[in-house]
Parts: structure tokens; C-alpha cells; sequence
């Protein structure tokens, strides 16, 4: 039968074996931490750098989409044009002072210009002009810059497009300039074939404010 002291010293050597378990375990589990820790550390920082760069990648595929859609909208075939909105359109008497050269809407006067196919050799009154491209009308302006040859060329393309007219106008800066309501393109020659482009987009456009009104029966000089 074993002694008491037999027993004591071997339970005694069992609560220290259970002890060291306890600890080994203890031990473990901290270890299991600080990994697990470090791991999702890790993970989230390349969560944090990956989502960083999907969403700028998003970001920038966003704004090459919306440069893309911005140059076909502003653009487009018509590189180079300039576009206004919400101009006015009251009926004035006198001079107007518009915001763009040549002017292309705003409040006008109450009288259009001839506009169907009218070639003028004369400035026009700005103010007459703008009420021809409130009806839907292209404007065609053209300075002493402008070669005879494409004067010429467009004074044909004019004579035979109801809804368009023509005149020289020194206050601009390109030797052409294609104008109807809210939009401008300046042109160096009558050959670019953004010329006919914006004829078709333009003659009784969807940015005409009046479309079908008269060209004809209103001011001829």
C-alpha cells in the first residue's frame, strides 16, 4: 500500500504536469494571436492598398469614360467648338452687348435676318443675325483672313441651304467661323469637313429655339 507521502508527492507532480499543460497551452494560444493578428493585419493593408488601387482605376476609367463622352458632346466631329446655354431670347430694341464674337443668341431685335441662302457683303446687324439662328439658321462669318477661294466656296455652299446666311465680320479671330444658336466652331479653311458636318447638325438643329420660323420677309440688308 503506498504511503501518504507517496501520494502527496504524486499528486503534486500531477497539478504541476497539468500546470505546464496550462501554460504550453496559454503559450499557444498567444502565439495563435499574435499570427491570426499579424495575418489580418496583413490582409487588411492589402485589402486597404488593392481597393485602393481598384478604386483608382475605377476612378480613372470614370473620368477617361467621362472625358470621352465630355469630347463627343463638346467635340466630337466638331473638334474645337465652343457651346453656351441659356442665353436669352427677348426682343430688344438698340444694341445688345453679347458675351461671345460673333454672337450666337441672347436677346435680340424683333426682326430676323434673311436667312435663306442669303450671301451679304456687308457686315450685318448682330443683333438682326441672332434672331436668323434663334429660326435654326447656320451663320457663316468670315474676316479678311479668309482666302477668296474659300469665300468663294462658301458663298456656293450658302446660295443652295435654306436656313443659312453669310457676311464678313472682322471682330473674330479665326478666319471662318460657323455659327448657330449656342454653338461656334472656328474653322482656318473651307475644305474642313466639319464644314458640311456642321451644316447637317446644325441647318434647323435640335438647338434651334424657334424651329420653321420664317428666314425670308425680314430684314434683306
Amino acid at each position: 500500500m503506498a504511503s501518504k507521502a507517496s501520494k502527496t508527492k504524486g499528486a503534486a507532480e500531477r497539478r504541476a504536469k497539468i500546470e505546464e499543460l496550462r501554460r504550453a497551452e496559454k503559450a499557444r494560444e498567444r502565439r495563435y494571436r499574435i499570427i491570426t493578428i499579424t495575418s489580418c493585419t496583413v490582409i487588411v493593408a492589402g485589402l486597404a492598398v488593392g481597393g485602393f488601387f481598384l478604386v483608382d482605376a475605377g476612378n480613372k476609367k470614370e473620368e477617361k469614360a467621362a472625358k470621352v463622352s465630355s469630347s463627343v458632346v463638346k467635340t466630337g466631329e466638331f473638334k474645337g467648338m465652343k457651346t453656351w446655354k441659356n442665353l436669352g431670347r427677348t426682343h430688344v430694341g438698340g444694341t445688345v452687348k453679347y458675351a461671345m464674337s460673333p454672337p450666337v443668341g441672347g436677346n435680340h431685335n424683333q426682326v430676323w435676318q434673311n436667312c435663306d441662302g442669303d450671301v451679304y457683303t456687308k457686315p450685318l446687324t448682330k443683333e438682326n443675325a441672332v434672331h436668323s439662328l434663334e429660326h435654326g439658321a447656320v451663320w457663316v462669318t468670315y474676316s479678311d483672313k479668309a482666302s477668296k477661294e474659300d469665300v468663294a466656296t462658301l458663298k456656293a455652299r450658302v446660295e443652295k441651304t435654306k436656313y443659312s446666311l453669310m457676311s464678313p465680320y472682322e471682330d473674330q479671330d479665326a478666319p471662318i467661323v460657323l455659327n448657330a444658336w449656342g454653338n461656334q466652331l472656328e474653322i482656318q479653311k473651307a475644305s474642313d469637313p466639319r464644314v458640311a458636318a456642321f451644316f447637317k447638325k446644325f441647318v434647323q438643329g435640335k438647338q434651334t429655339p424657334e424651329p420653321n420660323a420664317y428666314c425670308t420677309n425680314g430684314k434683306s440688308s
